[in-house]
Order: C-alpha cells, then sequence, then structure tokens
C-alpha cells in the first residue's frame, strides 16, 4: 500500500473508529468482544484499502464487514462447546441507569433482532441499508425490527399496578 493510502486509511479509523466500537458494543453486548470485532473488521479492511477507498464512501463497507464478522463468531460460538471448571456466581443485578437498562435488554434480544434494531434507531439506516448490511430482504429487517422494539417495550416497561391495585 502506498503512504498516500496509508495516512488515507489512519485518516479513516480515526475518524471513524468510535462510532464503529459504538455499534458493535450494542451488537455483541460486551466491550471487549466489541473491540475485537472492530480490529477484524479494520483489519479486513485495510487489506483492499485502495479498492474500497475508490469505490465510494468506505463507512457503510466496513459496518458491513463489523455485520458479517459477528454473525460469524456467534454462529461459531453456537456450535462450539465451552467447557469450563466452574459456573460462575451471577452478580444481583445493580441499580443500573436506563443505558445500561436498555443495554441488558439488547442483550436478551436474538442476534438477529439485535442486529436490526440496532443498526436502524442506533445508526438511523434505512430499511434497504440494514437489509444490504444483514444480507436478507426489507420485509424481515421489518419483521425483526418490531420483534425486536415489541420485546425491549415489554423489558423496560416497568411493572405498574392495575388501578386501585397495589404492586406486591
Amino acid at each position: 500500500m502506498r503512504e498516500e493510502e496509508g495516512r488515507s486509511f489512519a485518516d479513516f479509523v480515526a475518524r471513524e473508529q468510535a462510532g464503529l466500537l459504538r455499534l458493535a458494543v450494542l451488537l455483541a453486548g460486551d466491550r471487549g468482544h466489541a473491540e475485537d470485532l472492530v480490529q477484524t473488521a479494520l483489519l479486513r479492511t485495510y487489506r483492499h484499502w485502495p479498492r474500497i477507498s475508490r469505490s465510494g464512501p468506505p463507512s457503510a463497507y466496513v459496518r458491513r464487514v463489523l455485520v458479517t464478522a459477528h454473525t460469524s463468531w456467534r454462529r461459531r460460538l453456537s456450535t462450539s462447546e465451552q467447557v469450563v471448571e466452574a459456573v460462575p456466581d451471577r452478580a444481583a443485578p445493580a441499580a443500573a441507569d436506563a443505558d445500561e437498562e436498555l443495554r441488558t435488554a439488547l442483550r436478551a434480544l436474538p442476534v438477529r433482532m439485535r442486529t436490526a434494531v440496532v443498526l436502524r434507531y442506533f445508526e438511523d439506516l434505512s430499511e434497504q441499508q440494514t437489509a444490504e448490511l444483514m444480507g436478507c430482504a426489507a420485509s424481515t429487517v421489518n419483521t425483526q425490527t418490531a420483534r425486536g422494539l415489541a420485546r425491549l417495550r415489554a423489558a423496560l416497561t416497568p411493572l405498574t399496578p392495575a388501578h386501585g391495585e397495589e404492586l406486591r
């Protein structure tokens, strides 16, 4: 890669890395895994940077690589066994702020649903752009988004007593 292209890539990373990490955290639900995803996406992008940068804005390409990497990692994890000596104790949920509650609710969604919701509402992509990144039809994006939002509403709506009743 020429020096000029190397600088172009470095400028792109400096500009976009925070946004890519934010997207990856929302997709993966874990900052460490998200950082790995971003590094994987940037490495794959770097290999083909001259071609990618000439063909238009590279942000969409990198987001696509990020989503694809996340999907393939999830598939690998779901088909492989992970043996541990002892099951870790789960910490009692602390009094979390609204952002943490949202992240927890997002992590509870199935991968495709979470991906659709994150790309549509956190990345503010259109249905068609989201469908292209996910490799599916726009109607699938609509279905996954609607179901994901319904689950998020249910998970985030505080239990309120019916009129005249007391919560136990």
